[in-house]
C-alpha cells in the first residue's frame, strides 16, 4: 500500500512549510497540505491567549490547554478521515510533547500509510529565518529545534540548515519511489 500521509515533523522556521509546498510540486499525484497553524489560526480568538486553548509566552515557549489538546484530537481524526477517504496528504506540524504527540498520530493512523520526516534545522539559523519572517514570538525557534524531535522515530530525516526545501522536497519523493519499488526517472 503506497504512502497517504506524509508528516513533517519540526520547529519552528525550520522550513516545513516550504517543503510541503514543493511536496505539491515535485509529487505527481495531488497532495493536500495542511498544517497546525491552520489549526491554530481556525480557533477562536480567546482560545489563543493561553489558558485552555494555545499560549505563547514572551520567551518563545508554548504551552496548550486541555480545550486545544480536543480540539487538535478533533483535527487530526478529520484529516486521518481525509486520507481514508483517498486524499493525499502533507501534514506540518510541531510535536511540541516529542513522542507523546506522535504517538497522538500514530493512535489515530491506524493502519493508514505514513512517512515520518523529521525536519531538522541548526537553531541559530531557525532563530535567524524567525526574525526574518516577523510573525513569530522571538525564542521559539530555537526552543523547539531540538525539543520537537526527542523519543519520535522517522523514517526519513532532513536538515534544512544548507539544504533548500526543494532539495529537502526530492529527497523525500524519492523516498517514496524507493519505498515503492517506482523507479527514480
Amino acid at each position: 500500500m503506497s504512502t497517504q500521509v506524509i508528516v513533517l515533523n519540526g520547529g519552528s522556521s525550520s522550513g516545513k512549510s516550504a517543503i510541503a509546498r514543493d511536496l505539491q510540486v515535485v509529487l505527481p499525484e495531488p497532495w493536500l497540505s495542511l498544517s497546525v497553524d491552520t489549526l491554530v489560526d481556525a480557533m477562536p480568538a480567546r482560545l489563543t491567549t493561553g489558558g485552555d486553548g494555545i499560549g505563547f509566552a514572551d520567551d518563545g515557549g508554548v504551552a496548550v490547554g486541555q480545550d486545544f489538546m480536543t480540539l487538535q484530537d478533533a483535527w487530526i481524526t478529520g484529516l486521518v478521515a481525509m486520507a481514508r477517504a483517498g486524499a493525499h496528504l502533507v501534514v506540518d506540524d510541531v510535536f511540541l510533547g516529542g513522542a507523546g504527540s506522535q504517538r497522538r498520530w500514530l493512535d489515530a493512523l491506524g493502519d493508514v500509510p505514513a512517512l515520518w520526516v523529521g525536519v531538522r534545522c541548526d537553531p541559530a539559523v531557525a532563530a535567524r529565518r524567525e526574525a526574518a519572517r516577523g510573525d513569530r514570538v522571538t525564542g521559539m525557534a530555537a526552543q523547539q529545534a531540538d525539543m520537537v524531535h526527542r523519543g519520535v522515530r522517522y523514517d526519513l530525516e532532513i536538515d534544512t540548515t544548507s539544504t533548500g526545501s526543494l532539495d529537502c522536497a526530492r529527497t523525500i519523493a524519492a523516498h517514496l519511489r524507493s519505498s515503492r519499488g517506482d523507479r527514480a526517472d
